[in-house]
C-alpha cells in the first residue's frame, strides 16, 4: 500500500503542478516533502533486502535529503529562517549514506569481498575523476559567489556523478537484475535533476517549484521501490573484467594528475582529489591482492603437506606418482616396526615425537631430488628417479637411519622400518598398480623380517 501511495501521490503533485504554476504551501512544502518521506518508510519497509545495513543507509540518505528540502521549502515560505549550512550539511549527508547502502544493497553476497569493494570504488572514482575534469571546469568559469558557495556548487554534482559511475559499475562488474536496473534508474534520474538544478542556478536562474524538482521525487522512489526486489542469484563475473576496468581508471586518472602538474591550475582542486583517491586505492587494491595470492599459495601448500612432520602428504605423493610411471624410477612404500606399541603405550604425543625425529632422520639421507611424503600413520613413501641401483641405495640408506635409537621425553626407544620397493622402466602400469605392488612387497618385508623387498621390474 505504501508503494502504491507513494506513486499516487507522485503522480498528484504533478498534476497540481501543471495546473498551478505558483508556488503554494500545501503542494509546494507538505505535498512534496511527504512524498519524499514516504519514499524513506517504502526503502524501510523492503521485504526483499536481507542486509540491514543497506536498508538503514538507504533509508536514512532519503530521509535526510527530504529533512533538507523541507528546511529548504519552510524557508521560501516563512520568515523564520532555518540555518542555510544545516540545510547544506543534510543534503551533502545523502551521498555518503546512499553509496554505503547502494553498494551493499547490490553485493552479490552478504559480505562484500574487500578487492570487490575496492574495484567498484577505484572505477566510480576514476570515472568521476575524467567526467569532472571535463564538465566541472567551464563550470566553474560560470560560478560566482564566496568559495564557500563554490564549493557546493562543485560538490554535489561531483556527488552525483560518484553515484551514478559506482552504481554502474557494480551492476556491469557483477551482476544485472530487476534492483539494480531500478536504483541506477532512480539514481540517474536525481543526478540528473540535480545537474540541471546547479546549472539554471549559474546560468537563467532556479524557478522555485519548477515541474522538473519532480525529477528529485522519482529517483528517490525508484530507489526505495528497487530494494523490494530481488538482488539476483548471478555469480561476480570474471575477475579480469574488473582488473582491467580498474586498470583504465588508474590511467585515466594518473593522466589527469599528470596533465594538471604540467598546467597548473587547468583543473579544480576537487578533479585532482577524485584523481589521486583513485591512484591511492588502486595502490592500496594492489597490496591486498598480493596479500590474497600469497594466501592462496599458501592455503594450497598446506593442501599437500602434512601438518605434523612438514613432509608432502597422500595427495601431493599420489600426484607424483602419475608422473612417475611414466618415467624411469623406484617407488618405495615405508612402514615403521614396533611404532604402534610406542604410540598405545606412551600416547600420541610420544608417538608424534617419534614420527618427527624419523622424518628429520630421512631426510638427512635423502638426495634433494628424491620425494618422500608421508602417507598416515606411520606410513611414508619415497619416489626415486633413474635405475633401479639408485633406488636400493636409497632404501637401504633409509633403513639404516632407524638402526640406533631415538631419545624421546619418555627415554630411548627403538623402532624398525619395512620397505617394499617397486622399479618402473617407461610408461606400463597405473599409479593404481604402482601402489598395490609397493604395497605388497613392503608387507612381505615385515612378514619374512627381511625388512626390504623389491618386486619385479614392470
Amino acid at each position: 500500500m505504501a508503494r502504491v501511495a507513494l506513486y499516487l501521490l507522485l503522480i498528484s503533485h504533478l498534476i497540481i503542478r501543471v495546473a498551478f504554476h505558483l508556488p503554494s504551501i500545501i503542494p509546494d512544502l507538505i505535498l512534496f516533502n511527504l512524498i519524499g518521506f514516504l519514499a524513506a518508510f517504502v526503502a524501510w519497509k523492503s521485504p526483499r533486502l536481507n542486509d540491514s545495513l543497506a536498508r538503514l543507509s538507504i533509508t536514512f540518505a532519503i530521509f535526510i535529503w527530504s529533512l533538507g528540502s523541507t528546511f529548504s521549502t519552510w524557508n521560501s515560505f516563512y520568515e523564520v529562517q532555518i540555518s542555510e549550512q544545516i540545510i547544506d550539511l543534510t543534503y551533502i549527508s545523502f551521498y555518503p549514506l546512499a553509496l554505503l547502502g547502494i553498494l551493499r544493497a547490490l553485493a552479490v553476497t552478504k559480505k562484500i569481498a574487500a578487492l570487490e569493494l575496492l574495484d567498484t570504488a577505484i572505477i566510480a572514482l576514476g570515472t568521476s575523476s575524467v567526467i569532472a575534469g571535463l564538465l566541472l571546469r567551464p563550470a566553474t568559469m560560470r560560478f560566482e559567489g564566496t568559495n564557500y558557495e563554490v564549493f557546493l556548487s562543485i560538490l554535489y554534482p561531483v556527488g552525483d556523478l560518484i553515484l551514478v559511475a559506482a552504481t554502474l559499475s557494480v551492476i556491469v562488474l557483477q551482476h544485472r537484475s530487476l534492483r539494480g536496473l531500478l536504483l541506477f534508474s532512480g539514481i540517474s534520474i536525481f543526478a540528473v535533476t540535480d545537474l540541471f538544478f546547479l546549472l539554471q542556478s549559474a546560468t537563467t536562474g532556479y524557478e522555485f517549484a519548477a515541474l522538473t524538482d519532480d525529477g528529485w521525487l522519482f529517483g528517490l522512489a525508484l530507489i526505495a521501490t528497487s530494494l523490494w526486489h530481488h538482488g539476483g542469484e548471478a555469480e561476480i563475473k570474471e575477475r579480469h573484467l574488473n582488473t582491467w576496468a580498474t586498470t583504465i581508471s588508474l590511467a585515466l586518472s594518473s593522466s589527469i594528475l599528470a596533465y594538471g602538474a604540467m598546467r597548473a591550475n587547468y583543473f579544480p582542486i576537487f578533479v585532482l582529489v577524485l584523481a589521486f583517491l583513485t591512484i591511492s586505492l588502486a595502490f592500496i587494491r594492489m597490496a591486498l591482492a598480493l596479500r590474497d595470492a600469497r594466501q592462496v599459495s599458501d592455503d594450497r601448500e598446506h593442501a599437500r603437506t602434512d601438518e605434523l612432520t612438514g613432509l608432502p602428504n597422500r595427495r601431493r605423493f599420489i600426484a607424483e606418482l602419475e608422473l612417475l610411471r611414466r618415467k624411469n624410477g623406484t617407488l618405495l612404500l615405508l612402514d615403521l616396526d614396533g611404532f604402534k606399541t610406542i604410540n598405545d603405550n606412551y600416547g600420541h604425543e610420544v608417538g608424534d615425537q617419534l614420527l618427527k625425529q624419523i622424518t628429520t632422520r630421512f631426510n638427512r639421507v635423502l638426495p634433494s631430488e628424491v620425494l618422500i611424503a608421508r602417507l598416515g600413520g606411520d606410513e611414508f613413501g619415497v619416489i626415486v628417479y633413474g635405475h633401479r641401483n639408485i633406488g636400493t641405495d636409497v632404501a637401504l640408506a633409509l633403513r639404516a637411519t632407524c638402526t640406533y635409537p631415538f631419545t624421546l621425553s619418555v627415554g630411548d626407544v627403538q623402532v624398525g622400518v619395512s620397505i617394499g620397493s617397486v622399479t618402473t622402466e617407461g610408461p606400463t602400469t597405473t599409479k593404481e598398480n604402482l601402489l598395490k605392488r609397493a604395497d605388497a612387497a613392503m608387507y612381505e618385508a615385515k612378514r619374512s623380517g627381511t625388512g626390504f623387498v623389491q618386486a619385479p621390474i614392470i
